[in-house]
């Protein structure tokens, strides 16, 4: 994937913003001092990118690319900071929805955990299940489970857990050949 590049010309307030939360922006901004620098760029006609120039506070569109869902140009400032910071929040929510355990990486927005290219489709309590018992490096009984997982006081009788661990380890057997995701030992239930 290219790189794509935001070019800010005379207009140090909005380069001082972006330059701020720039390792979280999906794109390179680049600073030029007027119109003339920035003309003797000799990248210009190869690089797809944002122009953006102090002059009457709009934003001009080179090489008529759809550079990051920028289609109705010229936008103001306020209008510009906004779709940023839309960007910046997707980003973030995504990088979010990710989590690394085991090896495996675990999607809480699609509810897929997957590795080498397989996947498994999860329900909200299969993720509560095993984000709880990753979340420490200790065994977790079926009290512990009932009590944090389902709600259920210490002294109910159910086989909740046990049915739902069974399935669960099922599931990761059938997808990924992986008996030793969720470990069952005398004391309780751990992934590790």
């Amino acid at each position: 994937m290219i790189m794509q590049n935001v070019f800010i010309i005379n207009f140090n307030s909005l380069y001082e913003i972006l330059d701020e939360i720039k390792g979280n922006l999906p794109f390179k901004i680049i600073k030029f001092e007027n119109e003339e620098n920035f003309k003797n760029n000799p990248d210009l006609d190869t690089i797809d990118c944002l122009i953006v120039s102090k002059t009457d506070n709009k934003f001009l569109l080179k090489n008529d690319i759809n550079f990051l869902g920028f289609n109705d140009l010229p936008l103001s400032l306020k209008k510009l900071l906004e779709l940023i910071n839309i960007k910046l929040i997707k980003l973030k929510f995504n990088q979010q929805s990710k989590v690394a355990i085991k090896g495996y990486e675990l999607n809480l927005n699609s509810k897929v955990l997957s590795k080498d290219n397989l996947n498994l489709k999860l329900t909200e309590k299969e993720i509560e299940i095993i984000l709880y018992l990753n979340n420490t490096k200790i065994k977790h009984d079926v009290v512990d489970l009932q009590k944090n997982i389902w709600g259920y006081s210490i002294n109910t009788e159910t086989h909740t857990v046990e049915t739902h661990i069974y399935r669960l380890r099922k599931k990761f057997f059938n997808s990924f050949k992986d008996k030793n995701f969720i470990i069952t030992e005398k004391n309780g239930y751990q992934i590790k």
